[in-house]
């Protein structure tokens, strides 16, 4: 791996010969579980023909890989099933134990493709609010698509400026920026990063990472907490920008006392701050670089309240019970789909989507076809979908992956009409049954485009 001689020059001394040496092993590969199935883990291991390569120490359900399989052929993955995510930036779940104990409204700020928003929606308490926020519309959309699958309610996805979210009257509890950066911790398994990089190129990212800080700040409740992160190593992208947010905000860095163990290294400067770097020859993961901020405590901001004002009388009582009974939700229409959302999450929710640009405003539940509401393919993947409205038939991984590359499929002995397929026991999506055929209801957007023969 030929690296830059300025990149060598900048690493800590310490750290450089090993960490260089580590540079030229090959990545590991691991993976997060959804709780969509109980035996996830089984069932993904079988289905990907893989072994387990040990457990990421910081993070349950997630473990390293024996080997990386062909992920988009397995349709568990497109069921949300897990994520595949670098164990590094798990570690984000270390910072979560630290600042959250109920529920809370928390933004995820540059969030695609989706690995940090998909373990926020995973472990922040029941009744939290999560928006997934990404400014590149492109890259929204992929966020879109990962978040819908990995099936919490309570989720929003938007494509919104660090500006216009500090200037909207939303506040956060906690808010976590995974800023943009140089890549440097990317160098093993992307030869992009290594061309794109200069020091003129990491002067940038810095001054771009402490423009959104300072955009986003006065989104940040008094006695809030930001999660700064990034995948580089270099202090001015970290230890420089930490200790910048700190002097300029009065922000205190949070010490997270992980695990010795771990083999997590600290601050590489003389500024002995409480941050966290992972480095291939420290820990199982690619380059990562975290800390833990809390603003301090000041006067409430005053807030203006947007009440829900969905109507929910326009929405079929059909529609209403694809959702589980006991769930509490309140419904509305916009741009001919029907959307549910969380009842004691509603007016947050309802604000947000007034002002900001949500690509996921909520769970969709139906969509107009013609005349008629059908189901949506995101009720599909909701881990509020009531499976006992429709008529399901399981079937095999070929006839799922032919459903993932939106053919049709031809589905023996079942009902006429829109039936809800299953894979594993675990929703796949929808069909419409013809008899002689099923019409493939799956967004085409998401297709499979590899060859499934």
């Amino acid at each position: 791996m030929a690296l830059p001689q300025e990149f060598i020059n900048i690493l800590s001394a310490a750290e450089r010969d090993a960490l260089l040496a580590a540079l030229e092993t090959e990545p590991e590969v691991s993976i997060r579980f959804n709780s969509k199935a109980a035996d996830a883990q089984n069932l993904v291991l079988e289905s990907l023909e893989c072994g387990v390569d040990g457990r990421v120490l910081w993070m349950d359900r997630a473990v390293y890989l024996d080997h990386r399989p062909q992920f988009t052929m397995d349709p568990l993955l497109h069921q949300g099933c897990y994520y595949v995510q670098e164990a590094s930036s798990m570690f984000l779940c270390e910072a979560l134990k630290k600042c959250v104990s109920g529920p809370v409204c928390a933004l995820d700020l540059c969030a695609a493709p989706g690995g940090k928003s998909t373990l926020l929606a995973q472990l922040l308490p029941e009744g939290s609010l999560l928006i997934s926020n990404e400014i590149q519309r492109g890259r929204a959309q992929i966020l879109a698509e990962n978040m819908v699958k990995w099936g919490r309610p309570g989720v929003m996805v938007t494509c919104n400026t660090p500006r216009q979210i500090g200037e909207s009257s939303l506040m956060f509890d906690l808010i976590a920026v995974d800023a943009p950066c140089s890549g440097e911790g990317m160098f093993r398994k992307d030869e992009g990063a290594i061309r794109d990089w200069s020091l003129k190129n990491v002067e940038m990212c810095a001054a771009r990472q402490r423009e959104i800080i300072e955009d986003i700040w006065p989104a940040l409740k008094a006695g809030g907490y930001l999660i700064y992160s990034t995948c580089t190593f270099n202090r001015q992208e970290d230890e420089d920008n930490v200790r910048w947010i700190m002097d300029k905000f009065g922000a205190e860095a949070v010490d997270l006392n992980p695990d010795p163990k771990w083999n997590i290294a600290g601050s590489l400067t003389e500024d002995n701050i409480p941050v966290y770097h992972f480095m291939q020859h420290r820990t199982r993961g690619e380059g990562f670089f975290l800390c833990l901020l809390r603003k301090p405590e000041g006067a409430a901001a005053s807030l203006k309240s947007r009440p829900f004002r969905g109507d929910g009388s326009k929405v079929p009582a059909e529609c209403k019970r694809w959702l589980k009974p006991e769930g509490g939700y309140e419904f509305f229409i916009k741009n001919e789909s029907v959307y549910a959302l969380p009842s004691a999450l509603k007016d947050d929710m309802w604000q947000a989507g007034q002002e900001l640009y949500a690509l996921v405003p909520g769970i969709e539940v139906a969509v107009m076809k013609g005349r008629d509401w059908v189901p949506a393919h995101a009720l599909a993947m909701s881990s509020a979908l009531n499976r006992d409205a429709f008529n399901r038939v399981e079937v095999s991984r070929q006839q799922a992956l032919a459903y993932l590359h939106c053919d049709a499929i031809r589905l023996e002995d079942a009902p006429r009409g829109v039936v809800l397929l299953t894979y594993k026991d675990i929703p796949l999506g929808f069909a419409k049954n013809i008899g002689n055929r099923a019409n493939n209801m799956y967004p085409q957007e998401w297709r499979i485009r590899n060859s499934i023969s």
